[in-house]
């Protein structure tokens, strides 16, 4: 019976170490539908990653025995990662921002509701388990997307995006000129939308995208601010 309960819902680690924050997760998500595995640290979390099936985790970056990055790291170090949402407190932009270069799929800040968790895990997953669309290469000035490989290149060598910054300039690129609205790019690129999820993650998103692309050497196609509505991709 257990076998078949772990199988018919997705189940999900929850590393949080505020007993009263973990125990209103995990009693919610659980009625929504999901199989919640508790973890209090690093150390029980690695455990569970070890021993049980999972399909994702959320993780609060600050933990009593260590850094939540490491954990971070250990997920997106396995042949096939886990998707992560991270977890931080309003005034941990940092460490958000570090645990999105390590390639965590989403994020929340403290205090959130239950039910925009929900929803952001229910998004996440919707993405990780999507098939893959045929294979395409999209050229836009001086960069090549392969959508196959989720790879983006600049003559032959390839560029280090996250996963979610790959996504962002692949939609991007899609329609080279037009300009998306920040709502627009939550809704395609991240499956969320403003009411769950502040528009300000695609700014931080946009100015890593850009960093890395000038370090690269690429100097078109440039992603162009529309004041006050959101981005377009210029060759």
């Amino acid at each position: 019976m257990e076998s078949e309960t772990r199988s018919d819902r997705p189940a999900v680690v929850l590393v949080e170490d505020e007993p009263d924050l973990a125990a209103m997760a995990r009693d919610f998500l659980v009625r929504e539908g999901f199989l919640v595995l508790p973890a209090a640290d690093v150390r029980a979390g690695l455990r569970l990653l070890e021993t049980e099936h999972v399909d994702l985790v959320v993780l609060d970056l600050g933990l009593p025995d260590g850094n939540g990055l490491d954990l971070l790291r250990a997920v997106r170090g396995r042949d096939n990662p886990l998707p992560v949402i991270v977890v931080t407190g309003r005034g941990e932009e940092a460490d958000r921002v570090v645990g999105l270069e390590l390639g965590a799929d989403d994020y929340v800040v403290k205090p959130y509701s239950q039910r925009e968790l929900a929803a952001r895990i229910r998004a996440v997953l919707r993405r990780s388990t999507a098939p893959p669309p045929a294979a395409t290469a999209i050229r836009v000035g001086g960069l090549v997307i392969d959508t196959g490989a989720r790879e983006v290149r600049r003559a032959g060598t390839p560029i280090a995006l996250t996963p979610r910054e790959y996504g962002l300039v692949e939609f991007l690129a899609s329609a080279p000129g037009h300009t998306f609205s920040r709502e627009q790019l939550l809704d395609h690129v991240w499956g969320s939308s403003s009411r769950w999820q502040a528009p300000t993650t695609v700014d931080e998103h946009v100015y890593r995208v850009r960093r890395k692309l000038l370090a690269a050497g690429v100097t078109e196609p440039r992603i162009t601010t529309v004041r006050g509505f959101g981005y377009r991709l210029d060759s």
